[in-house]
């Protein structure tokens, strides 16, 4: 979307939303309710949850959404929390939580502003009109006068297209990844044993035993005149046991923070707060790039010690049954997040098992560099789709 375009307010290309109050009208029906929590802001999709009674509805339920109808969390927007309402939610009524976009098709392409509000310049632009320190959020109104840049129905459809095969290619990509991974737990747990029931009876301690030093990331956020020079990591691009470089955000550091923040190869990079309880304690292990990266205050980045365990098989641990466990057991709640803080980190226990296979090394390290063969053409068609 780097081509000029006029610029338009979002409100000039949508429709109006029909709101209901399904504690008054809805008596025992049956309703599907999306809240804040149902949209993954990884996946960037709607998690449908199970259906409710309507006179039971929470007070925020009143906004009945259609098919492709866009919803924008107006809560925390640096999370970026969108996703477009599929057909097996058509009617479902959403929390107002949601700013909801209903596409005027004669004006705008569904598919060309449900990219766009998942651009750096949207996310920057609602970060930066937010307001409230401890719940930062924007209203309705900004969202629907905030600009978007409109060519002509055939010019969107056709960037549109561009991007939702990129998309396709991408997610291709993450399930060869995730397929990888999989492969290696196995590795792991044939090794090894099941970590939770421990039928090789290896030693327990606890993560504070190896780990040398753990650093919270950069707090400050990209400004919109920031051209954006340095890659800083987020949230979104730890997964379990690798690190998405398909869409980078990028801020321009100074001196000291790039001195701070930078990740060297074989740091832990480790979720610390999430609104999902299941993303806290997601890791991988960062294997090197072909420039400076850093990271930003959603993650910790945990430095251990190479003489009493090795980084991929922590990784595997972490991101398995019995690291969730242990995650589960020490982090907290407030506010509707879910943190876990260094101290929390250090009483993980885990099975002490590590680096006692050479055999079990090679496999995975040959699994691994498999992956980081996909995760460099995933940088790759990133930058020639953006660039």
């Amino acid at each position: 979307m780097s081509q000029v375009f006029p610029l338009r307010q979002i409100k000039d290309a949508v429709l109006k939303v029909e709101s209901w109050n399904p504690v008054r009208d809805g008596a025992d029906r049956l309703i599907n309710y999306i809240d804040l929590g149902s949209v993954d802001q990884n996946t960037k999709t709607v998690n449908p949850n199970e259906p409710i009674i309507a006179s039971s509805a929470p007070s925020r339920a009143r906004q009945l959404v259609q098919a492709r109808d866009v919803l924008v969390s107006t809560v925390r927007p640096n999370l970026n929390g969108v996703a477009v309402v599929d057909s097996s939610l058509d009617r479902a009524t959403a929390s107002t939580g949601f700013c909801v976009l209903r596409p005027d098709t004669e004006k705008i392409d569904g598919s060309y502003l449900f990219h766009w509000v998942k651009t750096p310049s949207f996310i920057s632009d609602m970060v930066r009109k937010a307001t409230g320190a401890s719940y930062p959020a924007v209203s309705d109104r900004i969202v629907f006068e905030s600009r978007i840049p409109l060519p002509p129905i055939a010019e969107q459809r056709r960037i549109a297209a561009i991007l939702d095969k990129a998309e396709e290619l991408r997610e291709l990509r993450r399930q060869a990844l995730r397929e990888l991974d999989a492969i290696a737990q196995s590795i792991f747990i044939e090794m090894f044993g099941d970590p939770v029931s421990n039928p090789k009876g290896w030693n327990v301690c606890s993560a504070g035993s190896f780990i040398i030093d753990v650093t919270n990331g950069l707090t400050r956020r990209r400004k919109e005149s920031d051209q954006g020079t340095d890659i800083v990591l987020r949230l979104r691009d730890i997964r379990a046991g690798w690190i998405d470089f398909s869409e980078v955000n990028r801020i321009s550091l100074e001196r000291q923070e790039s001195g701070r923040y930078e990740v060297t190869q074989g740091d832990l990079l480790f979720i610390r707060v999430n609104g999902n309880p299941n993303y806290v304690g997601r890791c991988a292990i960062f294997s090197g790039l072909d420039e400076p990266v850093y990271f930003n205050d959603h993650i910790m980045r945990v430095k251990t010690d190479p003489l009493k365990v090795d980084g991929k098989f922590l990784v595997f641990t972490l991101n398995g049954t019995l690291g969730k466990r242990e995650i589960a057991a020490h982090r907290k709640t407030s506010a509707g997040q879910h943190t876990i803080n260094q101290t929390g980190l250090s009483k993980i226990g885990l099975n002490h098992r590590f680096g006692h296979s050479g055999r079990t090394a090679c496999l995975i390290s040959k699994v691994s560099s498999m992956r980081d063969r996909a995760l460099r053409y995933l940088v790759q068609m990133n930058y020639s789709v953006n660039g």
